[in-house]
């Protein structure tokens, strides 16, 4: 994601995707580290993935996602009452804990993520969480999620819109352990926009991110 406040890690809050940044995004946060290891999912010439069939259409056996006691989220958009929306919106939340998860556990290569993210949205996903692991860092504090547009289109393909509070959300460094707690500002608010697709799992994972800090359309 990825998703992160204006501190020493702020180059990498952009860069959770190969194409992450708005063009309309004024923010010089264009210097991601850059991971050792192969990028993930980074074979972006694959077919689409095909619908379920009936046999395929039960619930799959998606990764347990815990995180510590210090990391709270907060998803301030409500089901729809479409299925395939909520279902957009549900595998939304965890792809975004899951990164967070990869980034506690300091593994670029964490299984939960991947599951989560193909693509684009993998090969840079796993530069952000190979940057934050450089740093001996993770994250801390709460998130808010906020103002979600949920668009499907035909069987495999949607978007989804957001908005995130970073106000209250922190970078801490494990060895000294220490929080680097910031001010709120204009950038700690952020806009998102997401493509999906439902993969042969039935799982809605993100293809393509691209975000704006600073957004007007996020502030309070």
């Amino acid at each position: 994601m990825n998703r992160r406040r204006p501190t020493l890690l702020a180059a990498l809050t952009l860069t959770a995707t190969a194409a992450l940044t708005l063009s309309a995004c004024g923010s010089d946060d264009d210097s991601p580290a850059k991971g050792e290891d192969k990028i993930a999912g980074a074979d972006t010439s694959r077919e689409p993935s095909a619908s379920p069939t009936a046999s395929e259409s039960t619930e799959p056996d998606r990764p347990e996602i815990e995180l510590p006691d210090d990391l709270s989220y907060t998803f301030d958009w409500p089901k729809t009452g479409d299925k395939e929306k909520d279902a957009v919106l549900a595998d939304g939340e965890q792809s975004i804990k899951a990164v967070d998860l990869a980034i506690v556990n300091q593994d670029p290569l964490d299984k939960a993520y991947l599951y989560y993210y193909e693509g684009e949205a993998a090969a840079g996903t796993q530069e952000f969480i190979q940057a934050y692991v450089k740093e001996n860092a993770r994250v801390t504090g709460a998130y808010r999620f906020y103002d979600a547009v949920v668009n499907v289109r035909g069987k495999d393909s949607a978007s989804l819109v957001y908005c995130e509070d970073q106000g209250k959300a922190y970078d801490m460094y494990l060895k000294p352990k220490k929080v680097n707690k910031t001010p709120v500002t204009k950038n700690s608010y952020v806009l998102y926009n997401t493509q999906l697709t439902k993969n042969d799992k039935g799982v809605w994972v993100v293809q393509k991110m691209l975000s704006q800090r600073g957004s007007d359309k996020c502030q309070p």
